[in-house]
């Protein structure tokens, strides 16, 4: 993930970083990534199965041999975590500390940094910390990142890029996104490894082209592909079961499928399409 973030910051884009988390979601983004020429890095959180979608990644990987990617293990949480997607073949783990003191923060990730370097894998730690939407007047202040620990944390860590908190939250805001562009601009110019923004989903395509112009080269996204997914199976079952309206001639032939793969198709095409969009706003199409 490393050399990714590196030439991303080096060309003035973001990749973007979907999570994963079955078969289909896995094969979306790959087929996102070669219909567009972009990198692609799969975040899996530890609920959805660090061995099990690691195995599918690393499979259609060898599916999309021009594709640059990499597997990252999204917020690690408990060491053995950690441990087990490094064990696993992750090419990047995310060590999250972020609600630890400082220095605490900086211990942890420390020695994660030690043993992920030592094979080989890259490691992005979290200063400051993103919140969830549903709370996201209440504790949005509270979390941004601070500029005159950001330097000493990158120096005291060694980490490989870091996610800083600007103004964005988690899942389905509560509230309008107001992000820090100020604040991006000094961590941008302060840090010289790459940084990501956690919370990509519902930002808003004006706030997160801007966040990438200002510094960002990874951005997390969730949400939107997951409400995407979604969306696409409900208009599926809908013109199945004969309820749905504008049905177009296709459509109406396809409902004759199994059902199964119906919902297979239509989410993996929707959750793809939402991905290329977010590619296209982050200016990664067309880097291979």
């Amino acid at each position: 993930m490393k050399d990714l973030l590196v030439e991303a910051k080096r060309g003035g884009y973001a990749v973007p970083a979907p999570n994963v988390f079955d078969k289909e979601s896995v094969e979306a983004a790959f087929n996102a990534a070669e219909e567009l020429d972009s990198p692609v890095i799969l975040n899996v959180g530890y609920a959805m199965g660090i061995e099990e979608t690691g195995m599918i990644a690393k499979y259609y990987g060898t599916k999309h041999p021009r594709i640059p990617w990499a597997l990252n293990l999204d917020h690690g949480g408990p060491f053995e975590h950690v441990i087990l997607a490094i064990r696993s073949g992750y090419s990047s783990v995310m060590v999250d500390r972020s609600t630890l003191s400082f220095e605490d923060n900086v211990a942890q990730v420390a020695d994660v940094v030690r043993i992920a370097h030592a094979v080989g894998v890259s490691v992005e730690a979290e200063l400051g910390h993103v919140g969830q939407g549903v709370e996201y007047e209440a504790t949005r202040d509270a979390g941004l990142t601070h500029p005159e620990e950001a330097a000493e944390f990158v120096e005291r860590t060694g980490v490989d890029c870091l996610a800083v908190a600007v103004g964005t939250s988690h899942g389905v805001y509560k509230g309008t996104p107001h992000l820090e562009f100020d604040l991006l601009s000094t961590l941008a110019s302060d840090l010289e490894i790459p940084l990501v923004l956690h919370g990509g989903s519902g930002t808003g395509d004006e706030n997160l082209r801007r966040a990438v112009k200002t510094g960002i080269q990874k951005v997390n996204l969730y949400t939107d592909l997951g409400e995407a997914w979604l969306q696409a199976l409900k208009r599926e079952i809908a013109i199945h079961e004969g309820t749905a309206e504008e049905v177009t001639e296709d459509e109406f032939k396809n409902a004759k499928k199994k059902i199964t793969q119906l919902m297979e198709d239509s989410c993996k095409n929707g959750y793809q399409k939402s991905l290329m969009h977010y590619m296209e706003l982050f200016d990664s199409a067309g880097r291979i």
